[in-house]
């Protein structure tokens, strides 16, 4: 019994990471379009960079997760997937896997943890810059 995908309040945004599995890319992306989930896409050669490209694009972008699609994995793939995830990155993986289902469970675990992470995430505390700017003028500030 797999479980229901979990709801969301605000938008999700997932990073779609392929290395030679495009045959299961229309599985994720239907899956993905039928519950309104945001997505790119990013294709890369082989499995071996996709740890550095999800650890670039963690730094530099804004999404909530990751999924990973890759019909060939080498241990060192697989290991970096799972340092990441264990620094607290949303990843949801299908490797090594000719299965169809896997495009889907893997969009299915990366939801789970994206709810996981924003259940137990620590609120903003409003430390830093807002959206909003304060300006000051004639020793007055206006919002």
């Amino acid at each position: 019994m797999s479980l229901p995908l979990p709801e969301f309040e605000k938008p999700v945004k997932l990073l779609l990471v392929v290395a030679d599995a495009e045959a299961h890319v229309e599985n994720a992306v239907l899956m993905m379009d039928a519950h309104n989930i945001g997505f790119e896409l990013l294709d890369m050669p082989s499995s071996a960079e996709i740890p550095t490209a999800i650890a670039i694009a963690a730094r530099m972008s804004n999404f909530d997760g990751f999924v990973v699609l890759a019909d060939a994995q080498t241990p060192e793939s697989a290991q970096g997937l799972q340092m990441l995830g264990l620094q607290g990155l949303c990843i949801g993986y299908g490797l090594d896997s000719k299965d169809a289902d896997k495009a889907t469970s893997a969009v299915a675990a990366a939801l789970h943890l994206v709810a996981t992470s924003r259940k137990w995430g620590r609120p903003d505390n409003g430390v830093g810059f807002t959206s909003e700017i304060l300006l000051a003028q004639g020793g007055k500030t206006t919002a």
